[in-house]
């Protein structure tokens, strides 16, 4: 977008690759899973990735990185080339590749090769920094970001993500984004104390201090993150746990923050965002789930992350099993959010089917719903065991079904088996409607009727 701070990214960049296939049986000479039929993919890591993600967002992106002339290098070229401007730093070693072997989408092990390290800055990544309207340090500790601190001093960047490996940030740096095991690692011994978020808030606050900087926000998986300016923390929660790849992760969070603070935002604002777009990542399968970069579905507008139907088609594709529910959920109870809860349990996704304001009142009559639809929407959202929500015009989500051919649909149990028409359409692609056990008196009717009284 052309409205979007064109946005420099610093550090050291891998190319990662994904080997994976299905694992159903031992090896015979070792107890180890045989990974068998392995399809290979291969993306940008690293720095690549924080910067190939910025790119995607729709910003323009300069990366400058150590790359040699090594075959994984000149992989890394073609993936990279079509999406942002490459500044290579000249490089001694092979650009570092990790491989990750997967069976059913689940990690057996890692194997890494590569140690290249960048030598030296050039006059024209120099030339780069001190005309870069906003720049993004993304430290893997391979020599990057060290081969160009003092242009970094002089002119501090909006994000440094840190790595073990890896110098301090430089003073002045607005934000700095380490992980939770990271910041206890960086930070001065004994600033841990206990565990959870007291020891979070303790190293965050002591290494703003050390370091210098206006802001860490310690990143905390699905808790989200914690933001610190030295005192007083805020806590910026996750607004959904979701159980899948994390991969990449960090990066998703970084970058998401670098050009938020880029465009203006506050370090709150930017913070906020970074959680949102991190969450989102985890829950379309992390970096493994990205387009190929060297493909022409790649230069596609990125899928909308709330697309209850692109949400489906993604679980589909990983054989995972698309759970749906539905309602009015006019109030928001007790029995609603068990029975969601129980819904979610039974697959990798739900899918809450919701009644229309217009459907609400043929149902209910008029008065319903006394939450507008806007507002039942966001509330359902809300809830950690929801993944999307669709909403559907007719009596009856037939229709919408058709469409999202879910594998499992779930009803409360105060439904009888003729009240559900759905039952029949779900057999037609071999779907499964459940009842599911309801908690007794609780009803948004109950609960409006009770509230009459209470006026009276």
């Amino acid at each position: 977008m052309a409205d979007r701070t064109p946005l420099v990214v610093v550090g050291d960049a891998l190319l990662d690759r994904d080997l994976t296939g299905s694992a159903d049986r031992l090896a015979p000479d070792a107890p180890v899973p045989v990974v068998a039929e392995c399809a290979e993919r291969t993306r940008p890591g690293g720095a690549a990735l924080a910067a190939y993600l910025a790119a995607r967002d729709g910003r323009e992106v300069t990366l400058i990185t150590g790359l040699g002339d090594d075959p994984a290098a000149r992989q890394l070229r073609a993936l990279l080339e079509p999406w942002l401007t490459l500044i290579a730093l000249p490089q001694a070693g092979t650009l570092p590749e990790k491989t990750r072997v997967l069976a059913q989408d689940r990690p057996v092990v890692r194997l890494d090769r590569g140690g290249g390290h960048a030598r030296a800055a050039t006059d024209e990544a120099r030339a780069v920094l001190r005309a870069a309207q906003a720049v993004f340090v993304s430290d893997y500790g391979r020599g990057t970001a060290d081969a160009l601190r003092a242009e970094l001093a002089d002119r501090p960047p909006l994000v440094w993500d840190p790595h073990p490996r890896g110098g301090a940030p430089v003073p002045g740096t607005r934000l700095v984004t380490p992980a939770e095991k990271e910041a206890h690692g960086f930070a001065p011994r004994g600033e841990a104390v206990g565990g959870g978020l007291r020891a979070a808030a303790h190293s965050a606050a002591a290494l703003v201090r050390q370091w210098r900087v206006a802001a860490v926000a310690v990143t905390l998986g699905s808790r989200g993150a914690l933001l610190s300016y030295g005192e007083h923390p805020l806590l910026v929660p996750a607004p959904g746990a979701h159980h899948g790849d994390s991969c990449g992760a960090g990066d998703r969070f970084a970058a998401t923050a670098a050009g938020l603070l880029a465009d203006g935002a506050l370090v709150g604002e930017a913070v906020e965002g970074a959680v949102a777009a991190a969450t989102e990542f985890v829950a379309a399968g992390g970096a493994g789930a990205l387009p190929r970069a060297d493909s022409r579905a790649a230069q596609d507008p990125p899928a909308d992350a709330d697309d209850p139907h692109a949400l489906a088609a993604r679980v589909r594709a990983r054989h995972g099993t698309v759970v749906a529910a539905g309602g009015c959920f006019d109030l928001l109870h007790a029995g609603h959010v068990g029975l969601l809860q129980a819904a979610r349990r039974l697959g990798d996704c739900l899918v809450v089917c919701v009644n229309s304001d217009a459907s609400v009142r043929r149902r209910k009559g008029e008065g319903r719903p006394v939450t507008p639809l806007a507002d039942r929407v966001r509330v359902l959202r809300a809830l950690a065991c929801v993944d999307a929500v669709a909403v559907f015009d007719e009596d009856t989500p037939e229709r919408l079904l058709a469409d999202l051919r879910p594998d499992v649909w779930v009803k409360g149990g105060d439904y009888a088996g003729a009240d559900l028409p759905e039952a029949a359409l779900l057999q037609e692609w071999g779907g499964q409607a459940v009842l599911l056990p309801y908690l007794d008196g609780r009803s948004s009717t109950a609960l409006l009727a009770r509230a009459a009284q209470g006026v009276r």
